[in-house]
């Protein structure tokens, strides 16, 4: 029992706070606010019963509200509401049936209601408003401030209006229903639209934290207002908590929210026990004591206050063999309907489907670490020649393990002679690399101590090809070079593969023409030498296709950009900082690139 401000004893009324009919009662979007449809009703009553006022009054648990009202004093008038303690229409809810009083002050139930001394109500009659299911959201009320006899007639006609008011109230049921219907079928096409896109999201990075930040996005704001995305390291702990906040503004608070959830996790938290158990949990209604009894960080509870907390759940991330690696928790804002079974079957297809993402970049994550091994054993330490400065360099597609099939070589013969070569060998995998090493190797064994003309090296390197059954096809440039006079004479054989490009001192920029066909075919081709002589300071760039072919344009358009960017960037520039630019301005690459630069000196 309470009591109503002035020392008098108030019994509850159970029914005011049925779930069900608040429920209902929300959803009419009624509030103390005139109603032009419910202020008719008000005005048909006082006319046809000649009352002095008249309500359409909806009891919610603390409090009558008035969307239709006539002839109330003030200060109601303009309140259009009151406490539970000026209300005769609770009571109507309570014995859902009409209530009818000649003089309210002669009724027990009554007679201590604030309304009487307040609101001057003294004869009441009232009828009960209900929605589709019978459940009385309020009344339908005429009041009088003398005592008054109701005739069956007017009792009559106020039945007959309260039916139509409750029509009123159905259809306004009725409306946001339907339009929560439509909500719902919208969300959840666009739920089915993210999961069947989100497998091709996912798979499209083998890059975790690209991965993660992609799903993140995905479930904000869509199925959440923000998210928490934990993974674990092999023990079972969290190595990395990231989020998603539908508000920029809540980032930098989202961020320490994460940072410190990755060691303040309690005994209680419920991200610790699902990774524990692997099995979901879900609060559709929540607040800030959940958030108080899963951590040990105090700093979390007001940040979590800023991000907003009404409802939660979490649910694995699991890797093959049901191997739980990590956690997905979606958490809405009050005001946002809470998380239920349809939420929680769509966040636990999500963590299978963020499973299989994590799982395959952490095998990536594994051969990529391979690749960098077998690559660094395959790529060269360039020499040191008197005459010739030399420089190189390696770069490996995004997304992709480390190394592929494009390569380049430098070394010494016995006499002082340089021997350089570049090539590129079908296939982006480790299989290709392997590949690359022999024919690396192929190509220092067969020319190294030998003095044959570079045409008859290649043509040597195709039979060996053939012979050994080298399984691929591939492009390479080979190069002899030795001093001629003050500068160099370049004698090389193009097998297939992007000419070489000659930067003279004076800034001349041009291609060396003389291209041959693909190494490994199953008709050795007749080759072809080609020979030009570098004065001092011109420079002779030897390259792969990877820095010059996308698919959005010809491979001629993309020779064509990099002979602009050596003009742009002249003949002086240093071979190292030269390489660096060219590999910064093919920022859309789409393959490896392997470069290897020599300049007369």
């Amino acid at each position: 029992m309470s009591e109503d401000g002035r020392g008098r004893v108030a019994v509850p009324i159970a029914a005011l706070t049925d779930p069900d009919r608040l429920r209902a009662l929300d959803e009419t979007r009624l509030d103390a606010v005139p109603d032009e449809a419910f202020d008719r009703f008000a005005r048909l009553v006082g006319d046809l019963l000649d009352v002095p006022v008249a309500l359409v009054s909806l009891v919610d648990a603390d409090r009558q509200f008035f969307p239709g009202a006539t002839g109330l004093p003030e200060p109601w008038a303009a309140r259009r509401q009151t406490p539970l303690s000026h209300s005769f229409c609770q009571h109507v809810v309570d014995i859902e049936m009409p209530l009818v009083l000649p003089d309210a002050r002669l009724y027990p139930r009554v007679r201590l209601n604030l309304a009487i001394e307040d609101l001057g109500v003294v004869a009441y009659a009232g009828m009960p408003l209900t929605d589709l299911d019978g459940r009385v959201l309020g009344s339908l009320c005429a009041i009088d401030s003398k005592p008054r006899a109701w005739t069956p007639e007017q009792l009559r006609t106020l039945a007959d209006l309260a039916a139509a008011c409750s029509s009123e109230l159905r259809l306004r049921i009725a409306v946001r229903g339907a339009e929560q219907a439509r909500r719902r079928a919208e969300e959840a096409h666009d739920r089915l639209a993210m999961l069947a896109g989100m497998s091709e999201m996912l798979g499209g990075t083998l890059d975790v934290a690209t991965a993660v930040d992609r799903l993140g996005h995905a479930m904000v704001p869509l199925l959440a207002d923000w998210c928490l995305i934990t993974l674990v390291d092999p023990a079972g702990r969290p190595r990395t908590v990231t989020g998603v906040h539908r508000d920029a503004e809540r980032e930098a608070d989202l961020a320490r929210f994460a940072e410190l959830l990755t060691t303040g996790l309690s005994a209680e938290s419920q991200i610790r026990s699902v990774l524990r158990t692997g099995r979901p949990a879900v609060r559709a209604v929540a607040g800030l004591d959940d958030v108080a009894r899963g951590t040990t960080r105090p700093e979390l509870v007001p940040l979590a206050d800023r991000l907003g907390i009404g409802s939660h759940l979490t649910v694995p991330i699991t890797a093959a063999g049901d191997r739980v690696i990590g956690a997905v928790t979606l958490v809405n804002r009050q005001g946002r309907r809470g998380f239920d079974d349809s939420d929680l079957r769509t966040a636990q297809d999500i963590g299978v489907r963020a499973g299989q993402a994590v799982g395959n970049s952490r095998l990536y994550g594994e051969q990529r670490h391979v690749a960098e091994v077998l690559q660094h054993s395959m790529l060269p330490t360039l020499p040191t020649v008197p005459g010739i400065e030399l420089a190189a360099r390696y770069l490996p597609v995004a997304d992709r393990v480390e190394v592929g099939g494009d390569w380049y070589d430098a070394f010494v013969q016995p006499d002082g002679e340089l021997v350089a070569a570049i090539g590129d060998v079908a296939g982006h995998d480790i299989e290709a690399a392997a590949t690359m090493g022999q024919l690396r190797n192929l190509v220092r064994g067969n020319a190294y101590g030998r003095d044959d003309p570079v045409e008859l090296l290649v043509a040597q390197l195709d039979r060996a090809m053939g012979g050994l059954r080298v399984p691929t096809v591939a492009t390479a440039v080979l190069a002899r070079i030795r001093p001629d006079g003050d500068g160099l004479r370049v004698s090389w054989c193009n097998a297939g593969h992007p000419p070489p490009v000659l930067v003279r001192a004076d800034g001349t920029v041009s291609v060396a023409e003389g291209r041959g066909p693909l190494l490994g075919l199953a008709r050795a081709p007749r080759r072809t030498g080609r020979t030009l002589v570098l004065a001092p300071g011109d420079t002779l760039l030897l390259h792969t296709d990877g820095l010059i072919e996308r698919r959005d344009r010809s491979i001629d358009e993309g020779q064509a950009d990099l002979l602009a960017h050596l003009r742009a960037d002249g003949p002086g520039v240093p071979l190292d900082l030269l390489c660096d630019r060219l590999l910064a301005a093919a920022h859309r690459r789409e393959d490896d690139v392997a470069l290897l630069a020599l300049r007369a000196g």
